[in-house]
């Protein structure tokens, strides 16, 4: 099925969160009635994000706050001291129940991702609100439901394991771990040493006995060779500890007398499987402490309505092709359950080549955990395990770093990692961005200055609209149609959008 999408054009001089300039904030929206992962993955690597059913392009040049796209490579990715300690607190805290005290300064914010402020949330708002009332024409959703159904016919003749999802497969999913239920172990919180006035854990003391007893005895086997005038020949000494995967560190074992059980479930959010809906009200009550107590929220605004059109409704298509990842591409929950409670959701996609992290919220009563910093690096082991069975799916994207606002900016800890450059496309290392970001916020980081976009519209005329029952290139809809001014909207919107995307994509026009 194609996108079908309804660009909204430019909107300027609205609110924006990070620096809380009233009118500061620029950028280029569509409403997505559909879209497929595909053109999602190209929309993202051209610097869009969609927030809902919303789909935005931050104007960077002229934005109050430039928002870099920004991917972390997780084949590559090796767990920072800071983000060991996060998992070494959970380890603690699940098998012995002790919480760490006090906070840390080098800790990253608490929330992954801050991308829809409220001047995005506001619009957002409205424009859904619109689109509820008129939607599309009924030749278009008449069109749309004769594909969905040619659709599932075609899927039917696939067989029923596409069709049916196992609870306990879409459970696992996602979970980073093998099919066994997830524990997980953490420690003392980033940037605090260990406490000296509390014994050393068990297992450290015995392993450290152990070690001397080794070396007694290998001392004093050598003393009897030598005194027997033996040639000695000690025991090789001990491997230096090689550094913990980020798998070692999250999925270590736990007592079997652990304090806490931590399981983490992957449940499709749209269209909604069972076990979502299951846990609707549970996951909307924590959503709602979460924007009453973090975010400051009245009572009356975090909304069922609302955190549904912002968190559950996305555009993308679900697609379960046979060599995609098990669980199929398109929009999840990663709910994170604690002895049976859920405390936290990762709102996740997962398309082609990348999981794209959307937002996370959590039960402010476990702020104690670093929720935030946990969860990315859970969903960057998730991502490493989707590529073992999906290779070309290895990447990462956390959203937006915006370098301008300093509280942003522990995006960019989670290394190695891109940035993409504004004007042609590419992506560039952080590390060779950073400094050209401390002069001036808004910046061009490919360095060659003649390369161009090479994605840009080069053909306005195949771009595809839908109009009057009928998908045709813009060639042929201009010459019927009556106002000419239109041709700028439409010549704006392919250059955004590329012309990959301005090819399969269904540009609705009234």
């Amino acid at each position: 099925m194609a996108s079908v999408v309804e660009y909204k054009g430019l909107k300027a001089g609205y609110y924006c969160g990070y620096c809380e300039s009233r009118e500061g904030k620029t950028s280029c929206g569509m409403w997505a009635h559909s879209m497929t992962v595909q053109d999602y993955q190209d929309l993202i690597d051209r610097g869009w994000r969609r927030s809902g059913k919303y789909v935005y392009k931050p104007v960077m040049d002229q934005t109050c706050c430039p928002q870099y796209t920004i991917r972390c490579h997780p084949l590559q990715f090796q767990p920072s001291k800071s983000h060991k300690k996060v998992l070494k607190k959970m380890l603690k805290f699940l098998a012995k129940g002790e919480i760490s005290k006090g906070n840390c300064e080098d800790e990253p914010m608490d929330s992954t991702m801050e991308d829809a402020v409220d001047g995005d949330f506001a619009l957002i708002n409205k424009l859904d609100i619109k689109c509820d009332l008129k939607t599309l024409s009924s030749d278009l959703k008449g069109s749309i439901e004769s594909e969905e159904k040619e659709k599932e016919k075609s899927i039917k003749k696939e067989g029923s394991k596409e069709l049916i999802h196992p609870q306990s497969i879409e459970e696992k999913l996602g979970s980073g771990e093998p099919s066994h239920s997830i524990k997980v172990h953490i420690g003392p919180k980033p940037g605090k040493g260990a406490d000296l006035s509390k014994p050393p854990c068990r297992k450290a003391r015995e392993m450290r006995k152990e070690r001397q007893r080794l070396k007694r005895m290998q001392q004093a086997s050598a003393a009897a060779l030598e005194a027997q005038g033996q040639p000695v020949c000690l025991l090789p000494k001990a491997k230096s500890n090689q550094p913990k995967s980020l798998e070692d560190l999250i999925f270590q074992s736990l007592p079997e007398n652990a304090s806490h059980k931590l399981e983490v479930r992957v449940v499709r959010s749209s269209p909604p499987s069972p076990q979502f809906k299951a846990t609707f009200q549970e996951s909307y009550q924590v959503y709602k402490r979460y924007q009453m107590v973090i975010h400051k929220d009245p009572p009356d605004k975090p909304t069922v309505s609302q955190f549904t059109r912002f968190l559950c409704s996305s555009p993308l298509e679900a697609e379960r092709p046979a060599n995609g990842p098990e669980c199929g591409y398109g929009s999840f929950h990663q709910q994170y359950w604690l002895d049976g409670k859920m405390i936290a959701v990762g709102v996740l996609d997962i398309l082609p080549y990348c999981v794209s992290s959307v937002y996370l919220y959590y039960d402010p009563d476990y702020s104690f955990l670093s929720l935030g910093v946990y969860s990315a690096l859970r969903e960057i082991a998730f991502t490493r395990q989707l590529h073992e069975r999906t290779s070309q799916l290895s990447y990462y994207y956390m959203g937006f770093y915006i370098h301008s606002c300093p509280k942003m900016r522990y995006k960019g800890q989670y290394r190695p990692s891109d940035l993409l450059c504004p004007e042609t496309y590419v992506w560039v290392p952080i590390e060779q961005c950073l400094p050209s970001l401390d002069n001036s916020k808004y910046c061009r980081f490919n360095q060659d200055p003649e390369a161009e976009d090479e994605g840009r519209s080069k053909e306005l005329d195949r771009l595809r609209v839908f109009h009057r029952r009928s998908a045709m290139p813009y060639g042929v809809y201009k010459n019927h149609q009556e106002d000419p001014s239109e041709e700028a909207g439409v010549l704006e919107y392919a250059n955004l959008v590329g012309q990959k995307c301005s090819e399969r994509m269904l540009l609705f026009r009234h």
